[in-house]
């Protein structure tokens, strides 16, 4: 009897001591991550339980349904991609750091019970509604590249994206405030500022990309500005007739585009990365043509360029994606922890002249010859684009099989 007593005393005592685990409370919040110049990238999370939260960047919500708990630490993982938030809870939000393991990128962050992405003092005194030709790292002969910025300005509200030769930066969010345009976006794989100062006609400001790049742009409103076109970047080199491949699937079966199974079909290839956000767009596109045109003469193939250290790591990123996305056509191992090196990756694929863009798609005709390479994606943000590529692809496969069953 004694025992028991003491039994009893002992529990009431340890349920009274041990610490209850604090969870997300329900609400608005302004996330920001910690960078270089005292800047800062924000983004805007709504909290709808406990373990489920949205991101919004302009039209786009991401649901992040993969969040846990220990004591006061909370561990809120991306979709599909590898980046993840560890933070403490605390009275006034969260403190911690993002996570690119891949990367060994470490970013401090913050995030506060907040509606506003950012702060606006003064009233807009420009609007960069338009089209803008713009210019990345002017100075540098490596680092120079051309970008298209697309901006529609509400008051002092602005959204639009930057597409370049590769694709685009994704929903760019943000204010003007006075002169000084501020945009940002965060998705979990990349997490991007732009501040510039702006007239009417001009724009001069710096882009950052987490805490481990900054770089310079200019751009000048030109309504009629246009990229070079997609489909004159990438193409076969002279003395390749054909274009083939041997790389292994998740079960490490080694997949070849000679294997009997692809044979006589309109092939759609894919050259991705499960990291790569314009991928990501790409990808649900694929998934959704082939579930509103099934036809078991298309067939298309992801290769996969991860950046996963290891063999192993870079599988499991591939069924990720295969699972979150619902993938049923082959994704397969081209190379993994290094992928960022696209002269690297280039080798994989020497047909190619060279390989600039991830993704860059590939269309080849029932005989196996490349008919068209298309370099980037332009992803729904773009708005016009992104409908004309969609109607581009169905057209040009269309052509394909009615060419295929005429022969």
């Amino acid at each position: 009897m004694r025992l028991l007593v003491v039994l009893i005393g002992f529990l009431i005592c340890f349920s009274c001591t041990s610490k209850k685990t604090k969870t997300l409370e329900k609400g608005n919040y302004r996330g920001f991550l910690q960078i270089q110049d005292d800047e800062e990238i924000p983004f805007l999370f709504e909290v709808e339980n406990d373990t489920l939260l949205t991101i919004f960047n302009a039209d786009e919500k991401i649901k992040v349904d993969e969040i846990s708990y220990s004591n006061d630490s909370v561990r809120i993982q991306t979709p599909v991609f590898e980046g993840y938030i560890l933070a403490k809870l605390n009275d006034y939000g969260l403190i911690g750091n993002f996570h690119k393991p891949s990367l060994d990128r470490i970013v401090p962050f913050k995030a506060v019970k907040d509606s506003a992405r950012f702060s606006v003092k003064k009233k807009a005194a420009v609007s960069v509604t338009g089209n803008w030709e713009t210019v990345f790292s002017s100075d540098s002969e490596v680092d120079k590249y051309i970008a298209k910025g697309i901006f529609e300005q509400k008051e002092s509200t602005v959204t639009g994206t930057f597409r370049t030769t590769s694709g685009d930066y994704r929903y760019l969010e943000g204010v003007m405030d006075g002169d000084t345009l501020r945009l940002s976006t965060f998705d979990g794989a990349h997490a991007f500022l732009f501040k510039a100062k702006a007239t009417d006609s001009t724009l001069n400001g710096f882009f950052y990309s987490d805490n481990h790049w900054k770089e310079p742009f200019t751009a000048k409103l030109n309504p009629d500005y246009e990229l070079p076109n997609e489909e004159e970047l990438t193409y076969i080199k002279e003395g390749y007739e054909f274009f083939d491949f041997s790389f292994p699937d998740t079960r490490g079966r080694v997949v070849s585009l000679s294997d009997p199974e692809f044979q006589n079909k309109i092939i759609i290839i894919q050259i991705m990365g499960t990291w790569c956000p314009n991928c990501l767009d790409e990808s649900k596109f694929l998934v959704h043509y082939l579930k509103e045109n099934p036809n078991e003469d298309v067939q298309v193939i992801s290769l996969a360029f991860e950046v996963a250290k290891t063999r192993l790591k870079a599988y499991d990123r591939i069924n990720r994606l295969k699972e979150k996305l619902g993938i049923e056509y082959p994704v397969l191992l081209a190379q993994f922890g290094n992928a960022a090196n696209k002269d690297l990756a280039q080798q994989k694929l020497p047909m190619l002249n060279h390989l600039i863009s991830y993704p860059t798609t590939l269309f080849l005709d029932s005989n196996r010859k490349v008919r068209k390479i298309h370099t980037g994606f332009n992803g729904p943000v773009t708005g016009d684009k992104y409908k004309e590529f969609t109607e581009e692809f169905e057209n040009f496969v269309n052509a394909l099989l009615e060419e295929k069953q005429t022969k």
